[in-house]
């Protein structure tokens, strides 16, 4: 029986939230389905499950044996990662989280003038905001830890499999990832291949997501114990 029995698994899922202010912000579709599924398949193969979570993400059905921790934005998604791996024995680190490409830098009203209240901005015109581009917090986590086990995801907006996967082996090896999971946008919407590639650069195709997510477990679970 393959185990993650005495392992330490930290998931993030789900999308960023940037705020613009208090009350409004930014964010994507991302609801967390993968991580819901990677989460439970992990704690059903014994390990001790640390669950990241968006503001808008769906909570794994055995959420009370699990660690939530809630995250905002990207920024705060990377602190809090940042820390427990700093403090804390982790095996393996899968990014499922949907972060932002950008990240809010100034806002402005129409008249040019910046605008300095955080609480709520005036809503009796549209602001113009400035954003930048967000940090990526996949390729400082081995900074952060060297010796965890980590998993990234690409998504990208194409039906070209060749393409996808050299844009998944590429994020990879910038982010120095032992395995990446790549996928349409189509999976916002339903099951479609998701693609598991090694560092090797070897790959596998499974079908849906929660076959992906038992999938991949059992491959980490192999190499961890290795």
């Amino acid at each position: 029986m393959i185990t993650l029995k005495g392992k330490k698994v930290l998931i993030a899922s789900g999308g960023t939230l940037e705020k613009w202010d208090q009350v409004r912000g930014h964010t994507n579709l991302s609801k967390g389905t993968m991580g819901c599924f990677l989460a439970e398949t992990a704690y059903s193969m014994g390990a001790e499950v640390i669950y990241l979570h968006g503001y808008f993400t769906k909570l794994p059905e055995h959420k009370e044996q699990m660690r939530l921790v809630r995250f905002e934005g990207i920024e705060d998604l990377g602190e809090k990662i940042k820390e427990i791996l700093r403090n804390e024995k982790v095996d393996i680190v899968i990014m499922a989280a949907a972060g932002s490409d950008w990240i809010v830098d100034k806002v402005y009203d129409q008249s040019g003038n910046l605008i300095k209240e955080k609480g709520k901005m005036p809503s009796d015109e549209p602001p113009i905001i400035h954003f930048k581009k967000a940090p990526k917090i996949l390729g400082k986590i081995k900074g952060w830890n060297p010796e965890v086990l980590l998993v990234g995801f690409k998504l990208e907006a194409t039906e070209d499999v060749g393409y996808l996967i050299e844009r998944a082996k590429l994020r990879m090896k910038e982010s120095d990832a032992d395995f990446m999971v790549a996928n349409s946008s189509r999976s916002l919407y339903g099951d479609v291949p998701h693609y598991i590639i090694s560092s090797s650069g070897d790959f596998i195709e499974v079908q849906g997501k929660e076959q992906t997510a038992r999938k991949l477990l059992e491959i980490l679970a192999e190499k961890v114990y290795n």
